[in-house]
């Protein structure tokens, strides 16, 4: 059936109500480029990469999708992860995204996204080897990348030598050659690179104990965005949408995709941290799982 000449006067209307809102909205926010939500990333996959004219990635895919919410065009800015915390707070990027884990000190710079995802940090070594608890590294070779939150933790192991490195490829270049005896990198980075190259004979163990002294070594990993503390309006916005995803369980649909199915990464396990730091005493961490 036709529409008459005033439904359809109406339809366009609000359509047009429609996409002004949108506009406004996105104008709303003090960004780096106007229109367009301009986003810092390493491209280590399975966090984050760029294809097609959009993120791609576990972290990347939910950056996606928030920005479209948003009305706001993705800018890309790849770069070394040394690079992605002053680019938030000169403001040259909104948000940055690459499996970045929650700490106490990146609340005083940032501010910080609700959880996309758990993880607990591991070993990433030779298939020979079984090493899980931090006595396991005393007196060995282990490489990182520059920047990581638990830098200073792993400075405390004893005998440990530590060597940075720009990128999580150059370190598992030398792992591969011999050159260093573990990595301590992003776990979900180090999973996915293992499960492509079963030929590197290499696997990832998570530390099995839990030491007070290496919180961020051995406790409860939270993956977050980081964006200039000027945009908390910002970065509320983008809470309400991850928070409607967890209620969905999209966060784990996204995650089947890119290897990241266990209940481990989408159910906090152990103490949380940001209960009276950077959210309400009462604050409970979102999950998406069996029992969650």
């Amino acid at each position: 059936m036709a529409l008459s000449l005033s439904r359809r006067m109406m339809m366009c209307a609000l359509v047009a109500s429609s996409l002004t809102a949108v506009s406004s909205f996105a104008g709303a926010f003090e960004l780096a480029e106007e229109g367009k939500l301009t986003v810092a990333f390493t491209g280590d996959m399975p966090g984050s990469g760029w294809q097609d004219g959009k993120l791609i990635g576990y972290d990347g895919e939910i950056m996606q999708r928030i920005a479209d919410k948003l009305g706001l065009k993705v800018q890309p800015a790849l770069m070394e992860w040394s690079g992605t915390i002053a680019s938030v707070q000169s403001g040259r990027v909104d948000v940055m995204l690459g499996t970045m884990g929650w700490t106490e000190k990146r609340t005083k710079i940032m501010t910080l996204s609700e959880p996309i995802h758990y993880f607990r940090n591991g070993i990433m070594q030779s298939s020979k080897t079984s090493w899980d608890k931090l006595s396991d590294l005393e007196g060995k070779k282990v490489g990182t990348i520059t920047g990581f939150s638990f830098v200073p933790e792993l400075k405390k192991i004893k005998g440990l030598e530590l060597s940075l490195y720009d990128t999580s490829d150059a370190a598992v270049r030398d792992l591969i050659a011999g050159r260093i005896d573990a990595v301590i990198g992003d776990p979900p980075v180090v999973s996915y690179a293992i499960k492509q190259n079963p030929d590197w004979n290499m696997h990832f163990l998570a530390f099995t104990d839990t030491n007070a002294d290496f919180p961020l070594l051995t406790g409860l990993g939270q993956v977050v965005y980081g964006l200039n503390q000027k945009n908390d309006d910002l970065r509320q916005k983008m809470d309400a949408i991850i928070t409607e995803m967890w209620k969905t369980c999209e966060m784990k649909a996204i995650g089947d995709r890119y290897g990241l199915s266990a209940d481990v990464w989408f159910k906090p396990v152990g103490e949380n941290f940001r209960a009276g730091i950077d959210r309400p005493a009462d604050y409970k961490l979102p999950s998406c799982a069996a029992g969650g």
